[in-house]
């Protein structure tokens, strides 16, 4: 009998390990990790020559000693994520009949309609309407952390048209669920319809779409112009709204409910960022639909293809799949990228590369948006027998909350008017700003608070519990959102996950420290990557960036001359390094030019964004600043688009930003083009040339590198270009780095 039924078993999904990829990043991690232990002698053996066989100062031997101990150390962490990289395969059509799937509910956050337009929040709205899936299974709910009368108007112009919009979808089995992408496109999405029938239900869509744009912006402009003098997005009550509560006739086509969703903020409490408003989320919900899944969207996230709710529902409804699936994780792909990509706006290491490796040793983390998540995971599993003051004292102390906790995901909301009432009075208890006093929110139930990366401090956590998770990448990107076209927001984004990242990795939660309760070794090691992957970097390039320059203007040589055969090490390591990059680029639909941009993005970051966010850490646990939360601006500046799609970089940006670059490059130069000198003048007095050649193509590989800042500085004179006030102050930090440096290092 048991025989019989496994052989009628017909899995939903099929996970592939790469195991060419396998064999190579493990024979290169093992040859690169030689080449480095040979480093090490070498570096290490200077300390126990005699004083009187080395003219070197020992604090620079020593600091870039430790530069490349720190590099070493990050190259290290990232070899987890090279272990065992796996791609997965779902089969949605093998799905059970639609009464047999389980109810799921959309989270949309967004947090200040200036910053993420109105029109794209409700097309991602709409598209999650759209998900083919059965609309009475599910729930699609807007959390609206402004609090603005800007948003809930809006949301309800978009059930407006989504009235129309979901049975246009599914009448004529469309493809793409975003209005906006399906009416832009030139490309006619029609299923398997054509004719003058479509045609024309097509045109008429098209109509009722413009209209809805321009109400749109008719009720943003009335904001903008009028002002709203008495809101404050800090300090305003809790606003909970079922936009579709009332259907206008009985025999309406099924839509997926919609429910506007305003946390209460008060200045005297501390809102806790995305983590608190999706925790609300989750109370709010649980009372309402309370679905045993839940998809977490960004504002401008839409839903690019319906079919990503059977897609993850492959994991979760395959009998022989472990029941210890946390999360199912799509990744962030954007609609806005273009082929140059100057500032690594589609993040193509993590989700490319990265988190394939992540997935082979247990599942990646959250990764911010386009995950589907376990009620279960966030909130765990109850029965009628625990007592009541012990879950009160976790969950709060609305008996209504407890008693749907342990109801086996039924849902609480009835379309009638008394009864719908009274339970939307329960709910904006639970989004009260004071509710969460005195219980276990954000420490060790839902979104936790400990820092603002909330995703992956959450992530980490589940995975330490025993949980799983995957990641899905599809042919087709599930979710389409808007990235970052600029340097300035580009900037600020990094430095805020920087500062999240760090501030887990110098606390008590610190992934070497807290422990893998019930993780893989190697899982732990891609938690630590991402924890220490700020602060590693941003110390070794600073270190790469300025002592080797300040010995090679003091004449002081820090590696070996080129005819030692140490001098192959760094050879080999460069090489290597540079080679494996380049490899894994390519094998992902990169070019050399990817590459090229990949690397410069990177050593920008490296002394800017994570910079700055180590160093708002230390001085947040100095008590000397607290930690704050910028949104990432949405709003496509036109002329900021054109100079992206040119490849062309906007330095547009904080002096705090721009002047660290500056700074390096001018000490670079000025480094570089004294050893040029002294060689030409000296004609190669003392073998110059070949005592120095390391630490001159260290200098020159750098400008080469960022080229784009020294045209910024010198050649471009558009407005996009580096401020000349900004080069003279950085010429003022860079001879005074060469002054103060030469004294103390030399």
């Amino acid at each position: 009998m048991e025989q019989s039924s496994m052989e009628k078993y017909v899995p939903l999904h099929v996970c592939h390990v790469n195991k060419t990829s396998i064999i190579i990043n493990r024979a290169h991690a093992f040859l690169h990790f030689i080449a480095i232990l040979f480093l090490i002698h070498y570096r290490l053996s200077f300390f126990f020559q005699h004083p009187k066989n080395t003219t070197i100062p020992t604090l620079p031997w020593l600091l870039i000693f430790v530069s490349e101990l720190l590099l070493s150390l990050a190259w290290l962490f990232t070899q987890s994520y090279r272990w065992r990289p796996v791609t997965r395969t779902v089969f949605p059509e093998r799905l059970p009949a639609d009464d047999k799937l389980p109810a799921i509910d959309v989270f949309i956050c967004t947090a200040d309609p200036n910053k993420e337009p109105s029109v794209e929040v409700m097309n991602t709205v709409i598209s999650a309407m759209a998900l083919a899936y059965p609309p009475e299974k599910l729930h699609v709910y807007v959390s609206d952390d402004a609090g603005s009368d800007v948003t809930l108007r809006c949301t309800k112009e978009a059930w407006n048209f989504a009235r129309y919009w979901v049975p246009f979808c599914r009448k004529y089995d469309l493809v793409t669920a975003c209005p906006d992408v399906y009416f832009s496109s030139s490309e006619v999405d029609s299923g398997d319809f054509e004719g003058s029938e479509f045609k024309a239900a097509r045109t008429k869509m098209e109509e009722k779409y413009e209209v809805l744009k321009q109400r749109i912006r008719r009720i943003v402009q009335q904001h903008s112009t009028t002002g709203d003098a008495l809101h404050n997005t800090r300090d305003h009550p809790s606003i909970i709204e079922v936009i579709n509560e009332h259907p206008k006739e009985e025999d309406e086509v099924k839509m997926p409910l919609l429910v506007y969703v305003s946390r209460e903020k008060r200045p005297s409490h501390h809102h806790n960022f995305k983590a608190g408003a999706l925790n609300v989320l989750l109370r709010v919900s649980t009372m309402i639909s309370n679905s045993p899944y839940i998809l977490m969207l960004d504002c401008d996230m839409y839903c690019n293809d319906p079919t990503s709710t059977r897609q993850a529902m492959c994991y979760y409804c395959d009998p022989q799949t472990p029941s210890s699936i946390a999360f199912v994780q799509f990744p962030q792909t954007f609609r806005n990228i273009c082929e140059d990509d100057i500032y690594d706006g589609e993040i193509r290491n993590l989700m490319k590369i990265f988190w394939h490796g992540f997935d082979g040793v247990g599942g990646p983390t959250i990764s911010g948006s386009n995950f589907y998540i376990k009620r279960e995971a966030l909130l765990g599993s109850f029965s009628k027998q625990q007592e009541l003051m012990a879950l009160k004292r976790s969950f709060g102390p609305s008996n209504d909350f407890i008693k749907t906790l342990v109801e086996d995901y039924k849902p609480g909301f009835i379309h009638d008017g008394e009864s719908s009432r009274m339970l939307l009075e329960k709910a904006n208890v639970l989004a009260s700003c004071s509710y969460e006093n005195q219980t276990s929110w954000g420490s060790k139930v839902g979104f936790l608070y400990f820092c603002v990366v909330e995703d992956y401090f959450t992530g980490f956590t589940l995975h330490r519990k025993g949980w799983k998770s995957v990641y899905l990448y599809p042919k087709k990107p599930q979710f389409l959102g808007i990235a970052t076209t600029n340097f300035n927001d580009t900037s600020i984004q990094w430095t805020r996950w920087a500062s999240g990242l760090t501030s887990v990795a110098i606390s008590k939660f610190c992934p070497l420290i807290y422990g893998p309760l019930k993780m893989s070794w190697v899982q732990l090691m891609c938690y630590s990557e991402l924890a220490f992957m700020p602060l590693l970097n941003c110390l070794s390039l600073w270190g790469f960036a300025l002592i080797p320059q300040l010995c090679l203007f003091n004449d002081i040589s820090l590696y070996p001359k080129v005819s030692d055969s140490n001098f192959n090490i760094f050879f080999i390591i460069f090489v290597s390094a540079i080679l494996k990059s380049l490899y894994e680029v390519v094998t992902t639909g990169g070019q050399v030019r990817t590459w090229r941009n990949d690397w410069r993005i990177w050593m920008m970051r490296s002394v800017t964004s994570y910079f700055y966010g180590s160093l708002d850490v230390v001085f947040n646990k100095l008590g000397m600043k607290e930690a704050s939360f910028l949104p990432t601006n949405k709003v496509i500046d036109d002329e900021h688009a054109k100079l992206y799609e040119m490849g062309i970089f906007d330095f547009r940006t904080a002096t705090t930003f721009l002047a660290p670059l500056v700074t390096v490059i001018l000490v670079n130069i000025a480094a570089f083009v004294r050893a040029l000198v002294v060689n030409v003048v000296d004609n190669d007095r003392d073998g110059f040339w070949e005592k120095m050649f390391g630490q001159m193509f260290l200098s020159f590989y750098i400008l080469v590198s960022n080229y784009t800042v020294i045209e910024g500085m010198i050649i471009r004179r558009d407005k996009a270009s580096i401020p000349l006030y900004v080069t003279l102050l950085s010429g003022v930090f860079s001879v005074f780095i060469l002054l103060i440096g030469s004294a103390i290092l030399c």
